[in-house]
């Protein structure tokens, strides 16, 4: 059986902006956080592409991770995910390229098909919105033929980016990433923090229909969650209010700032709207450390993963890293 100090844990992080704050502030806290899960012995640091989202800052995701990365030294730091279908695949190919340049062997380039925006946001991307996502196995061999090594014929090549080793992991919410990275051996992330009711069915998906590739011998897979450790499980519950506050904003079409957390949300939603938004955050460990062990290694038999990567949305930052940090003492033991 899996025991969770075996395997890695990372972090996902969208760079919140708090009712107060700018995005400024959060790409200050953004890199605080990376420098402290990067001494509490986190493997990866990953920050996701979100448009026309307030209360997130991550948009510019690569300049993000150049930011996080050059504070940084030793943690891995990458997308979860670059929303390929929002991009010109050679245009990644070079942002990502000069990441591994100037950081080399610490970037990760995952890929989503989604959106990560609404049909207004994604003409101003100069998106096809009549692109349902079946383009994105062609973009993605697009983006993978521009960083293998370059033919001395070739006419367009990404430079920097060619011939460079950055891993690549297909990132999604169902099946449909999941088939894909396991036809193409690749490493897959499932985005169980937000899409738990398909967490099960599509690591079943990827590890059924896996082939062993030039990448991975054996599948890999990544699972999200949230974890909201405190030093009491009343105090953690408390702490958790602020997300369910900016999932309730989305429920609603208003999406908005990281709101401070709040003593209950009885009175603030209406019946439909808690069943919606705690049927999103269900994979979530809310909790002291021992609910957090326990949560943490049930998750873990559960999914069977091979990594997993926390979502801690918490308004404030030092309560935040705190979590974290309880998180490691709980990994470490």
């Amino acid at each position: 059986m899996k025991q969770l100090k075996d395997i890695p844990l990372s972090v996902l992080d969208l760079a919140p902006i708090l009712v107060d704050g700018t995005p400024a502030d959060a790409f200050h806290r953004s890199l605080d956080l990376a420098q402290n899960v990067e001494r509490l012995g986190y493997n990866r640091f990953w920050l996701a592409e979100h448009h026309s989202m307030p209360g997130i800052a991550s948009a510019a995701t690569s300049v993000v991770i150049g930011y996080v990365a050059g504070g940084t030294s030793t943690i891995r730091v990458g997308s979860g995910g670059i929303m390929l279908p929002n991009h010109p695949p050679m245009l990644i190919a070079e942002q990502f390229g000069t990441l591994e340049s100037l950081y080399p062997g610490r970037i990760d380039l995952g890929l989503g098909r989604a959106p990560g925006s609404n049909q207004a946001t994604a003409r101003a991307l100069r998106r096809d919105i009549g692109d349902d996502g079946s383009e994105f196995p062609r973009q993605l061999n697009e983006l993978r033929a521009f960083l293998q090594p370059a033919a001395a014929h070739a006419q367009v090549r990404a430079v920097p980016g060619e011939g460079l080793n950055i891993p690549i992991w297909l990132l999604g919410s169902s099946g449909y990433s999941a088939q894909l990275a396991g036809h193409l051996g690749l490493p897959f992330a499932f985005a169980g923090q937000f899409a738990p009711d398909y967490m099960l069915t599509a690591l079943q998906l990827y590890r059924h229909t896996f082939q062993p590739s030039a990448v991975l011998d054996k599948p890999y897979a990544m699972v999200g969650v949230n974890v909201f450790a405190a030093e009491s499980e009343e105090q953690a519950q408390y702490l958790a209010t602020s997300q369910q506050q900016m999932h309730l904003s989305l429920v609603r079409g208003t999406p908005g700032k990281l709101p401070p957390p709040i003593r209950t949300m009885e009175n603030h939603w209406l019946p439909h709207e808690q069943i919606s938004v705690e049927s999103m955050l269900r994979a979530s460990i809310i909790g002291d450390k021992d609910i957090v062990r326990s949560g943490l290694q049930t998750f873990l038999e559960t999914t069977q993963a091979d990594e997993i990567i926390i979502n801690t949305m918490i308004y404030d930052h030092g309560a935040r890293v705190r979590s974290y940090e309880i998180v490691a003492d709980v990994w470490h033991a």
